[in-house]
């Protein structure tokens, strides 16, 4: 049998990407999911549910995506946040239907020179019989794949630039201090 992520069906996969910033600050951007719209081209938004101000295993939320053509096809989750580590992970799981479905995955692994390798996974762990009909022509698991890798480049350059933002005024002080 063909791996998982090979599969004609959705299973998992994952990808990954070098980010120059540190794992606690780029864990801080992704677990604020109501921010989560500005990286990823598919979520539109979150809203926690209940008054939270920092995820914790188990916080759930309501999050609201676009795909197809136009991003005319809309339609919301319920979720719960699985794993809320900071610094190495944060997970959660999406519902479809009242069931639980998909679980997505960022986990951070610090590297030399002030790099973290972020990994964005997903992992289907149950869907309905029509929306794996519908994947199959639409090759949806392309589409994750595409859709994982635009969030993770702009997770960068989000990260990147705003770590150069936060460095300029200290090059400043020290250059007056000299």
């Amino acid at each position: 049998m063909a791996p998982k992520n090979q599969r004609w069906w959705l299973t998992t996969d994952s990808v990954h990407l070098d980010i120059e910033a540190g794992a606690d600050v780029l864990y801080g951007m992704v677990s604020d999911l109501p921010r989560i719209g500005e990286w990823s081209p598919e979520c539109e938004g979150v809203e926690w549910e209940g008054d939270v101000t920092v995820p914790v295993e188990n916080t759930t939320f309501m999050g609201h995506n676009a795909v197809g053509p136009g991003r005319r096809i809309r339609y919301s989750r319920h979720g719960r946040v699985l794993v809320a580590d900071p610094g190495r992970e944060f997970a959660f799981i999406t519902d479809e239907g009242g069931r639980e479905s998909t679980v997505w995955r960022y986990r951070f692994e610090p590297l030399a020179d002030g790099l973290t390798r972020v990994t964005e996974s997903y992992d289907v762990r149950w869907i309905p019989t029509w929306a794996r009909i519908v994947d199959v022509p639409t090759n949806r698991h392309k589409e994750l794949l595409r859709g994982m890798r635009t969030t993770l480049e702009r997770l960068k350059s989000t990260a990147e630039a705003e770590a150069g933002r936060a460095a300029a005024p200290l090059e400043r002080q020290e250059e007056s201090q000299s």
